[in-house]
């Protein structure tokens, strides 16, 4: 009997930065409403289940409108785990913080928003990745 394997490519059409930051998340969240004039809204936690290894949970902020999302996401599972790499984007682990912008101009333009991120004191390191360059890109299409 033949078996078949579905090979899916995803293209991730959003702006990627990665942050750290030894705050809270909801505190982080708190200092980017304030200091980018938005409105993160706490979504249930985002659960991977990886069959046998367990599962993870990530805690996940969101704010959209018509033309603007942004998702703040915790980069490592809130939930005890068994595994060595317990990070929603484990190819990038030394960020604490995932924050992804679709569709960002004007004041919110890539190099606008990372000035802005870098200035926060909440903010200790930013950079702005490629998401179509990570091996766990799947993970972070919501």
């Amino acid at each position: 009997m033949k078996t078949f394997t579905l090979d899916v490519d995803y293209e991730c059409d959003f702006a990627l930065f990665g942050l750290v930051s030894s705050t809270r998340d909801y505190t982080l969240a708190w200092t980017l409403n304030r200091a980018l004039r938005l409105r993160l809204v706490k979504q249930p936690e985002l659960l991977l289940n990886l069959l046998s290894r367990g599962r993870l949970v990530f805690t996940h902020y969101l704010y959209a409108t018509e033309t603007l999302t942004f998702r703040l996401l915790r980069n490592r599972s809130i939930a005890p785990s068994n595994l060595k790499k317990p990070f929603l984007a484990p190819d990038i682990k030394e960020y604490d913080y995932l924050l992804a912008v679709s569709n960002g101009s004007g004041d919110l333009a890539d190099e606008e928003l990372m000035q802005q991120l870098t200035a926060l004191d909440a903010v200790q390191y930013v950079c702005q990745f490629d998401p179509n360059t990570l091996k766990y890109k799947e993970n972070l299409i919501l």
